[in-house]
């Protein structure tokens, strides 16, 4: 089946929608409000899932659910509409979508992390993040401030947890210092120079992985989504479809094998601070490093963003804010006319002090 997050009002038949507000269902027709009960787990934990049996495709089938998407042909962004939808504009690049009705089969979240800033406070955030790009073209401040209202999208993401241990062969570099007589201005004088001892150095190190986060959708320049960090994490809610009313949820493009990768990236930098610590020393030379990777879970997780794309003089702009923080990030626009004002005022006060230390001079 597939899931509508529509959940009528119990006094008047309208839709609920989540207030981040309050974190209860609110009735924009009424104003009537209903609490969001326990989540399945009771508040426990979110559970992880097992990572080779999902390659396995052997999750059990409770784990599994099917979505209606429109598919965007610019930025190929995949985004739950309710059935009733047939055209809509793709909230990441402002593109209109007319598409057929597309079924998603995909692993459900675990777990959501739920909006704690509303439509008002986010676009507040982006205006005056706008305001102080100074170069920026005021006719796109204008309007993205009177524009219409942003989306709130929920934006998938993967999370990791994984026990490594490494073992590591290196070498270890300690500096000292020698003298040595040089010629300098035609004198002969006595100067440090700076040499290092290397002596070959192994051993081992562990870690234990928690939540390594990977962005699960290719609609958003990854620059912008590594900018909103960081999450709160540990605020995570088990996921219930009732956070989600009044919102869309972009379906994961980025599947779990590629994001495992990205994390496994991600895991190797660190092992290698933490060789590089191991090492010690002054300098370290690392030859070899020999992971062996175990326990490897992971969870479909939904984080809130409140997003908007504009187009302006025939190109579309895009902000993101963060929807717990309020952290905004986007496409830094350039005003021609402003960027030309700034050099030539730059060129007049250069011209202004060389002259006075001309005139000083004299």
């Amino acid at each position: 089946m597939t899931d509508e997050h529509r959940f009528p009002c119990e006094q008047c038949g309208s839709d609920y929608r989540f207030n981040p507000g309050d974190g209860t269902l609110t009735c924009d027709h009424c104003g009537h409000s209903e609490s969001i009960g326990a989540g399945p787990w009771g508040g426990a934990s979110l559970k992880e899932l097992d990572f080779n049996a999902a390659l396995a495709n052997k999750l059990p089938d409770a784990e599994i659910e099917e979505t209606r998407v429109l598919s965007c042909p610019n930025c190929a962004a995949e985004v739950e509409f309710d059935p009733n939808t047939h055209a809509a504009e793709c909230p990441f690049c402002a593109t209109p979508v007319v598409t057929e009705t597309g079924v998603n089969r995909h692993i459900k979240p675990k777990g959501v992390l739920p909006f704690a800033l509303d439509e008002r406070s986010a676009h507040k955030a982006m205006s005056s993040w706008l305001g102080k790009l100074w170069f920026a073209p005021n006719g796109l401040k204008d309007y993205a401030r009177k524009g219409r209202k942003m989306q709130g999208i929920y934006v998938p993401y993967w999370t990791f947890d994984a026990d490594t241990k490494s073992a590591y062969r290196g070498e270890r570099g300690t500096v000292y210092y020698e003298t040595r007589t040089v010629m300098r201005d035609g004198k002969r004088v006595q100067q440090q120079v700076a040499k290092v001892r290397w002596s070959p150095k192994s051993g081992r190190v562990a870690r234990f992985f928690d939540d390594v986060l990977v962005l699960a959708s290719q609609s958003l320049p990854k620059r912008y989504t590594d900018a909103l960090e960081p999450w709160d994490l540990p605020a995570l809610e088990p996921y219930q479809p009732e956070y989600l009313a009044g919102f869309r949820a972009e379906a994961y493009t980025l599947e779990l094998q590629d994001g495992y990768t990205e994390a496994r990236g991600h895991m190797a930098r660190v092992i290698e601070r933490d060789v590089r610590f191991d090492i010690g020393g002054d300098r370290q030379r690392i030859h070899a490093i020999d992971t062996g990777v175990q326990n490897v879970t992971f969870k479909h997780i939904l984080l809130p963003v409140w997003l908007a794309a504009y187009k302006y003089r025939g190109q579309t702009y895009r902000f993101v804010v963060n929807g717990r923080t309020g952290r905004v990030q986007g496409e830094r626009p350039w005003s021609a006319i402003k960027i030309t004002i700034a050099v030539v005022l730059g060129l007049l006060v250069a011209a202004g002090v060389g002259y006075l230390m001309a005139t000083g001079q004299q």
